[in-house]
């Protein structure tokens, strides 16, 4: 798998690419937003935010708004808020320097583990429906009453997730970690954020209901 690693640091650049290089991945390494945006079709981006020519949160955009492409932010800022806005743009994870290469292994594969269909369930394939919506988790479209909806990848995610059991409460917890990672240990207010974003993308709050002290379900609109 090809990483493009975008970080202008050398003295941070050049181990990550050693070390990347050593455990069997291609690495291609640019330094500005621009060369980013300027690769076509990377496998896996590992962005920096603090680059010389663009803010990274714009570069992040940018990039998801073009492909699903995984994402793992790198940061040296650790204020919730830049976190969340971060997950709100489209990055899959975020890590915060300084960080351990381990550490950057196990994200990767979480991350790509998350973003592969699950070939091994024969229901991925069958399309989930909720009154007048319908997810196809092969095609991740989603339509309500035919009209394609237009969500991130990780709202997509988020709401392919409630989908499997309409009407059941799922806890924050319980979210948290089958959508973002088995040991989430960042902000949960990016979960809010992202049903914020589901709720007014499918166009009626009533879509997904807060359970009070407890988290989430997805039932149709009375």
């Amino acid at each position: 798998m090809d990483i493009l690693l975008v970080e202008d640091d050398d003295s941070i650049a050049e181990p990550l690419c050693a070390g990347l290089q050593r455990v069997g991945y291609t690495v291609t390494r640019v330094a500005t937003g621009g060369d980013a945006l300027a690769v076509v079709e990377p496998e896996f981006i590992l962005l920096d935010l603090g680059l010389p020519d663009a803010d990274g949160a714009d570069v992040c955009r940018e990039l998801r708004g073009r492909s699903d492409v995984p994402i793992i932010v790198i940061t040296a800022r650790a204020d919730e808020i830049d976190r969340v806005v971060l997950l709100e743009l489209g990055a899959d994870d975020y890590m915060v320097k300084p960080f351990g290469f381990k550490e950057l292994q196990a994200r990767i594969r979480a991350v790509l583990r998350r973003a592969q269909p699950r070939a091994a369930d024969p229901g991925a394939t069958t399309p989930l429906r909720v009154g007048a919506l319908e997810i196809d988790r092969r095609t991740r479209r989603v339509t309500i009453d035919g009209a394609e909806v237009l969500l991130t990848p990780k709202e997509f995610d988020l709401l392919a997730f409630l989908a499997t059991d309409p009407g059941a409460v799922f806890s924050r917890q319980e979210i948290l970690e089958s959508v973002w990672d088995t040991h989430w240990y960042g902000p949960t207010k990016t979960l809010d954020v992202h049903v914020a974003a589901l709720r007014k993308k499918l166009g009626e709050t009533a879509w997904i209901e807060t359970v009070r002290g407890v988290g989430f379900r997805l039932s149709p609109p009375e």
